[in-house]
């Protein structure tokens, strides 16, 4: 009897223990292994941030990933054929100007940002960039490796921008300096201490003596516009027009025609100037304006920042050689 008894209570242990395992300890285990687990839509618990992007082509509201839109911006702003580390440079400008135009404020009531260059940063959507690319004749093969390139630039750097003093920085950027950035306050306004002055020794000279002819006639017709009280000899126009003084970027200052004094910017905005870094010579029929530069010529150079790339610059050197004294950090 005490043999059989010794049995049943060690049958009645055993049950429950294994009940002791199957609803306290087991659960127990499942949450110390799997309780750390993010859900699948939302990995690493990193929210991606959205932007409303305003097409002012088509005046419609796009949604999308912020880092998808730098590489949009950076795949309309810098040509892909440019160095890996001029497009990082590119792609850190692009993401510190979209951030402080997002804290500021862009002025859109339907959106965001706006793919207007002139207003805030070019844009172009994979799509159009894969059309534009194949309708030049490169091959799907080719499109493919091309966006590769960018995307990787954008997400080598992913989350970096610059600040200066604690802000972020105006990173305005241009094609081509002519050899020379701008003050800030030379072409704007604002005088900021990280846009000043630099050497850009390795652009090149894709946009240097460019020249652009303009009637006699159309010229004096603008100058008048613009400035209704200019008087104008056309009979001596090659002693009416004078460069006066220059930019600390070598820039065109200010220019006198006629009697009036005009700044270099007024002069090259009116007549669509590639750049106010500009030689003027009077001929028979035409004013002719030879450039050197492409763009304000303020921040970055983009033709400069692919120099410094070709001769083994990275991109953090390219950056704060064009924008002094700035740090690059993680957006917080």
């Amino acid at each position: 009897m005490r043999i059989q008894y010794s049995m049943k209570k060690k049958a009645i242990l055993a049950t429950l223990g294994f009940l002791l395992v199957a609803f306290i300890l087991l659960p127990a285990v499942i949450v110390l292994c799997c309780g750390t687990q993010r859900p699948k839509d939302e990995p690493n618990n990193v929210k991606q941030q959205i932007i409303k992007v305003l097409d002012t082509a088509a005046d419609t509201v796009v949604e999308m990933d912020f880092e998808e839109y730098i590489i949009c911006v950076v795949a309309a702003e810098m040509p892909v054929a440019f160095e890996a580390e001029a497009l990082k440079a590119q792609a850190v400008a692009s993401r510190t100007f979209t951030h402080r135009r997002l804290e500021s404020g862009s002025g859109h009531e339907k959106g965001d940002i706006c793919t207007d260059y002139t207003h805030c940063q070019a844009f172009i959507s994979k799509e159009e960039r894969y059309e534009k690319w194949q309708e030049s004749g490169v091959d799907e093969a080719e499109c493919d490796a091309r966006m590769a390139k960018i995307e990787s630039a954008v997400s080598a750097t992913q989350g970096e921008v610059m600040r200066y003093d604690g802000e972020l920085v105006s990173a305005l950027y241009h094609s081509s300096s002519g050899g020379k950035t701008e003050n800030s306050e030379d072409y704007f306004v604002s005088a900021l201490p990280y846009l000043r002055s630099v050497e850009s020794a390795y652009e090149g000279d894709t946009y240097t003596d460019i020249e652009k002819a303009i009637p006699i006639a159309e010229f004096t017709a603008k100058i008048k516009e613009k400035r209704p009280e200019t008087e104008i000899n056309i009979n001596q126009l090659a002693e009416e027009v004078a460069i006066l003084s220059y930019t600390t970027g070598g820039k065109v200052d200010e220019i006198q025609i006629g009697n009036v004094v005009f700044e270099g910017r007024e002069v090259r905005e009116l007549f669509g100037l590639r750049s106010s870094g500009f030689d003027v010579r009077v001929e028979t029929e035409n004013v002719v304006f030879t450039t050197k530069g492409n763009g304000h010529g303020v921040g970055m150079s983009q033709y400069g920042a692919n120099g410094y790339a070709q001769q083994g610059y990275e991109y953090r050197d390219i950056l704060k050689h064009y924008y002094t004294g700035i740090i690059i950090e993680q957006y917080k």
